[in-house]
């Protein structure tokens, strides 16, 4: 990979000048060195400023950044961006910004809020003591100016919290508007080890909505309702006296007493506190929250103050016509819109497993949510991005980490095995060989780690990883393996056919690749189903010598093909008669498994079903965004907005819809229907990374065209 290079100096805090970078990445449960910088500061808003001159007769104006942990850039007071998307230190991302609009000829002024959490958790490579950032101003093609020792910067002392919430996963921002900016000084220069991804990442979309429903309550609270959940912040005007207090609280939900519940059920606490100035202040959060319902409370039986307030709306770029569905069930309808939501409030510089407790990007959950979101949006990018993420974990451990980037360290085998269906799934959808080539050794590896775990009949025990089968725990069907972490002895069905489908996969790419191979998924095969096929059931146990059947144990060698064929009737009829007693990450798999036995009918039931555990019970229960459970109380930290439960999305279009393509060509598109007779009506616009499709169902007929 031929990296990309700035021209100009990195700079940072003076407190960040010396101190050497730390290592923070270790396999999970092995300790790491002490810190010996334990005393640079977390929670740190540098501001930078500096002028630069814009000559006469310029035609475009680029600007290239990156910054360590993140930045929001302001020119000539006008806000333009924030980034970067998240990454490693050694691959880091950068944006580049045509900000042509936003200059004059002359002079100009560039302003930065420049972010370091400092904490090790799921959604920077933070804690790590790199801070700063490095740009180039580019004038028609021509580097003109950047970042070095003559840039100013001082650290905002207007936030003063150091409470932290969701995993620790953000600080919340008490914000007191009496102090201001100053004692600016000089930046500090150094060499750094960054190399920089070879190509400029995309910048989020964000925009600003009105609340839906305003209500004054009687103790002057302002409580507002955007209507649906979004991922964002408050923007808040006031005119009031120094020293006034309000209570600025976001939740998912209400209260029964009709107040919002900032203590979220998701295990984040959102309540702030903005100390205001004398006259009119303002107010933006800098990090995001989940929020539907805002409260903002005055103290001291004050009038509330506030004259304007929004939300800030981000996420990565999203067009809501792009993908839609209208069709004559209400349900399947109010599935699809829930689901999709999810994936748009989901999506932000990765695709985050939710917006508010832990906001990382999880392997596993990209089997759905990356599927859901490249049909919805026609846009490959975020979902390479994902896959190069999970490779570069592979600097940290073979076997790849559950969560990545990120400066947690979690290890999931069932993730981890995951990783040929998110490369195939890239193939099947672009037809680039060259980067199924270059990943090809990323499975290999991964492969060759797990296989340190196989016993002399190549079936694995013992994984030195997390084996999570499904989630939460009162969703795996009472299976038959304690499932511990690091996991208990014995050899168990879910781990190996996760592991004996990743393998069958590997070798799919090397016959694509045209890449000669000794082939063994189809020994293993044969000797996992000799170990856990039941005689007496013709169902799969849940562990060697055990008599246990659970939904999970069959699914995943049905969808990875591994059953024989005469077992596949009995199976299949095993698994409608289950029904959905699996959370909704495993549903993916189960709606799957049920496809490739041909229970088309029973797929779309599911999909449309009204119970307890369906995709419309979230409707039902108020769901604006698909949640993390079939239900709120069916978890005890539930998030509700959980993108790994957007199963239909794909579902819909690859298995109701039948539509396929084998590597990206116009021409290997497919179109094979299983549309159910109930079903009377349906008019659907999919994107394509090649182009735009359009199907329509009325009266019993069926038609499709490519745009």
């Amino acid at each position: 990979m031929k990296y990309f290079s700035f021209q100009s100096q990195w700079i940072c805090g003076e407190e960040f000048a010396e101190t050497e970078p730390r290592n923070v990445f270790h396999r999970e449960g092995l300790a790491v060195s002490a810190d010996a910088s334990k005393d640079v500061p977390c929670n740190c808003h540098m501001a930078v400023r500096s002028n630069f001159f814009i000559p006469y007769g310029f035609k475009k104006v680029i600007l290239r950044l990156t910054s360590d942990d993140y930045y929001k850039l302001w020119i000539n007071g006008s806000f333009v961006g924030q980034g970067p998307a998240q990454g490693y230190y050694f691959s880091y991302y950068y944006n580049e910004y045509d900000i042509t609009s936003f200059v004059n000829k002359g002079e100009n002024q560039i302003f930065l809020d420049v972010y370091y959490q400092g904490l090790c958790n799921r959604v920077w490579n933070s804690g790590d003591n790199r801070q700063g950032l490095v740009a180039d101003i580019l004038v028609d093609g021509r580097i003109i100016g950047g970042t070095d020792g003559t840039w100013e910067y001082t650290y905002d002392p207007r936030y003063i919290s150091n409470r932290a919430t969701g995993y620790d996963t953000q600080f919340l921002e008490d914000y007191d508007s009496r102090k201001c900016l100053a004692n600016w000084r000089p930046v500090c220069v150094r060499k750094t080890d960054y190399r920089f991804y070879p190509k400029p990442q995309p910048t989020l979309e964000w925009y600003d909505i009105e609340p839906q429903t305003y209500n004054i309550l009687p103790d002057g609270t302002l409580q507002l309702d955007f209507g649906h959940e979004i991922t964002g912040t408050l923007c808040i005007e006031v005119n009031g006296h120094s020293g006034e207090r309000l209570i600025i609280r976001y939740g998912e939900e209400l209260l029964e007493n009709g107040r919002v519940r900032f203590n979220m059920r998701c295990n984040c606490l959102y309540e702030e506190t903005w100390i205001l100035a004398d006259g009119e202040s303002s107010f933006e959060g800098y990090d995001y929250k989940a929020f539907r319902y805002a409260e903002i409370i005055p103290t001291d039986g004050k009038e509330n103050c506030v004259k304007k307030v929004a939300a800030r709306v981000r996420h990565y770029p999203f067009d809501d016509n792009a993908c839609t569905l209208y069709c004559s069930d209400e349900v399947l309808k109010s599935v699809f819109e829930i689901c999709k939501s999810g994936v748009k409030f989901g999506s932000q510089e990765v695709f985050v497993d939710c917006p508010s407790r832990e906001k990382g990007q999880y392997a596993g959950d990209l089997t759905v949510t990356g599927a859901s979101h490249i049909y919805l949006t026609g846009d490959i990018r975020l979902f390479k991005k994902a896959i190069e993420n999970l490779a570069q974990s592979q600097t940290i451990c073979d076997g790849m980490l559950a969560v990545a980037p990120g400066s947690l360290m979690q290890e999931i085998a069932d993730y981890s095995l995951q990783f040929p269906i998110l490369l195939l799934r890239y193939y099947h959808h672009t037809g680039d060989r060259s980067f199924l080539r270059e990943m090809l050794p990323v499975c290999e590896h991964m492969l060759a780690h797990f296989e340190q775990f196989s016993r002399s009949d190549g079936l694995l025990e013992n994984v030195d990883s997390w084996n999570l089968v499904d989630w939460p725990e009162n969703m795996r069907d009472d299976y038959d393996f304690p499932l511990t972490n690091p996991i208990g002895p014995g050899c168990h069905a879910v781990i190996n056919a996760f592991y004996i489908g990743a393998l069958k996969q590997t070798e799919e790419i090397k016959r694509l690749l045209k890449i000669d191979f000794v082939p063994k998924a189809e020994s293993l095969r044969n000797t996992f189903n000799s170990i856990f096929l039941l005689k007496d059931t013709g169902c799969y146990a849940d562990r060697e010598n055990g008599h246990h059947s659970s939904l999970h144990a069959n699914v995943i060698p049905v969808y990875y093909g591994l059953e024989p064929e005469e077992n596949r009737r009995v199976i299949a009829n095993f698994l409608k008669e289950k029904g959905m007693c699996c959370g909704v990450y495993m549903s993916y798999f189960y709606l799957k498994a049920l496809a490739k036995c041909g229970e088309y009918q029973k797929v779309y039931d599911l999909l449309t079903s009204t119970g307890h555990c369906s995709w419309y019970n979230m409707v039902r229960e108020g769901g604006t965004t698909c949640f993390e459970a079939w239900g709120k109380d069916q978890k005890i930290n539930t998030s509700l907005c959980h993108p790994w439960a957007s199963a239909p999305i794909s579902i819909i279009i690859e298995d109701i819809l039948g539509i396929s393509y084998s590597d990206g060509n116009k021409e290997t598109l497919k179109v094979s229907p299983h549309i159910p007779q109930t079903l009377k009506s349906l008019e659907m616009q999919i994107p394509l990374l090649n182009g735009c499709l359009q199907v329509c169902l009325s009266n019993s007929f069926y038609r499709w065209k490519l745009l």
